[in-house]
């Protein structure tokens, strides 16, 4: 199952929500449990001052192993509880043996201990205890008593019940999740408010694109966005530049295609219809359609070439090449039309490994050495050189035909340029594609001979590309 990812608003409200609720309920478990140890404290103290007016009135009778304690329990011991009821008190005051003097006596007897030290300057102990099953807390103070006749330590025990310390913890519960609460819902309304402050650029963004036309591919103008977007809007803009750039690309190719591949279909239809009409002889005719079908089949293999160089282009890095070895195979691979027009043919290379796409690599030689054979004079000569000066590798094929057409020169290596001296007019253009695809520069001059006259002995098309190591170095 696909679980749809979540949203940024979710993820930052999950993100500041979560550990900020985590943090106020710890904070308040630990505000309410000092609130409780602060009650307790407080009423401990009233335990404690009930216990010393109790203690206040103990006298001792009799003397030495026959003394005996005394006591008068006072008022003023229980005063402090009267003001509410919900609680009850119990007493307890023991002798010098542990005897019951006076008070509750089933109240259980103290079995502690007293603490080392304690925060009151007297001799008390509190603990939490069950007196006729139900919860107690207990104050224990050993109290001093002396007359003349006898002197010893009394014990003196007071409890009270919970009630009203729960009522008291109940309250502060009650006031510390309501402060909270009333504390959470500010947090939270800020935070949403914040979140969906924040997210409002993205959100204009995604509608800003969702209004787009299908084929607007211009920029994303957002100036005011946030830093933190603008990566993505600039690497955005990027990917679209890429796109408008492969979709003119598309339209260019498809409206070429049509508009070049119309004509040989024309003539082919015509030269069918000829034949068919008996208005030639068939050898004829079959040979008429021959060059027909080889032209269209010539121009539709350069037009996918010239499409492949931008997919190539796309691919990203290339590998490591030697352009010598690949101008050394394709020189073989023309060597038959070489010998055809039995040109004097010169070859000199040296190792020159370059980054680039084998075909691309390939069609860029050939395309040149083929231009160079069909345009040399019958029995001429023709050059292909491959040098290196350590930083560029430099192509050279220098012909010995009759160079550029007067005009030609602006228009060269753009497609379907009328003339390129009797070729389709793709030849160049693909070439100039490659190159520029690899980094590198081209260039096709007239070649003068200056003992002659000055006349043109002949056009030197040149490649210059960065070595490899170079070009991956930035060219430092």
């Amino acid at each position: 199952m696909n679980l749809r990812p979540s949203s940024l608003r979710s993820q930052l409200l999950i993100g500041i929500l979560v550990p900020l609720l985590l943090g106020i309920a710890v904070n308040t478990v630990s505000l309410y449990r000092q609130a409780l140890r602060a009650a307790d404290t407080a009423y401990d103290r009233t335990l404690l001052a009930s216990a010393k007016s109790i203690g206040e009135q103990l006298q001792v009778t009799g003397a030495g192993d026959a003394a005996r304690v005394q006591a008068t329990v006072p008022y003023s011991a229980l005063e402090a509880f009267e003001a509410d009821n919900r609680s009850r008190m119990y007493f307890k005051v023991s002798g010098f043996q542990g005897e019951m003097v006076s008070g509750f006596e089933d109240l259980p007897a103290w079995r502690g201990h007293l603490p080392d030290r304690g925060p009151y300057a007297a001799l008390v102990d509190f603990y939490d205890d069950t007196y006729r099953e139900q919860p107690v807390r207990v104050a224990v103070l050993l109290q001093p008593v002396a007359s003349p006749e006898g002197r010893g330590m009394a014990t003196i025990q007071v409890a009270e019940t919970l009630e009203l310390r729960e009522t008291l913890a109940r309250q502060i519960l009650v006031d510390t999740l309501w402060r909270r609460a009333a504390l959470l819902v500010v947090l939270v309304g800020a935070v949403l408010w914040v979140v969906q402050r924040a997210t409002r650029p993205v959100r204009e963004l995604s509608a800003q694109l969702r209004d787009r036309a299908e084929n607007d591919l211009a920029p994303i103008a957002a100036a005011d966005a946030p830093r933190e977007l603008q990566p993505l809007l600039d690497a955005t803009n990027r990917v679209m530049a890429r796109l408008a750039h492969l979709l003119e690309h598309q339209k260019r190719f498809v409206r070429d295609s049509a508009h070049q591949l119309r004509t040989p279909l024309a003539v082919l239809k015509t030269q069918v219809q000829s034949a068919l009409r008996g208005d030639v002889e068939p050898a004829q005719a079959l040979q008429e359609m021959r060059h027909t079908v080889e032209r269209a089949t010539q121009l539709a293999n350069q037009m996918l070439s010239l499409a492949k160089v931008e997919q190539l282009r796309q691919q990203g890095d290339a590998p490591v090449l030697d352009w010598a070895e690949i101008a050394r195979a394709v020189a073989l691979d023309l060597g038959a039309l070489i010998a055809e027009r039995q040109l004097d043919f010169e070859i000199a290379t040296v190792p020159a490994p370059v980054r680039a796409h084998e075909w691309a690599l390939r069609e860029l030689t050939r395309n040149l050495l083929h231009n160079a054979i069909k345009h040399c004079r019958e029995g001429g000569t023709l050059t292909m050189r491959l040098v290196s000066d350590g930083r560029t590798a430099a192509l050279t094929i220098a012909d010995s035909g009759p160079g550029l057409p007067p005009g030609l020169r602006e228009r060269l290596f753009q497609p379907f340029s009328a003339g390129e001296r009797g070729g389709s007019g793709l030849g160049l253009a693909i070439c100039g594609e490659i190159v520029r695809s690899l980094g590198g520069s081209i260039s096709v001059d007239d070649r003068i001979d200056r003992g002659a006259g000055g006349r043109i002995a002949g056009l030197d098309a040149s490649v210059r590309m960065p070595l490899a190591g170079l070009a991956d170095n930035g060219g430092s």
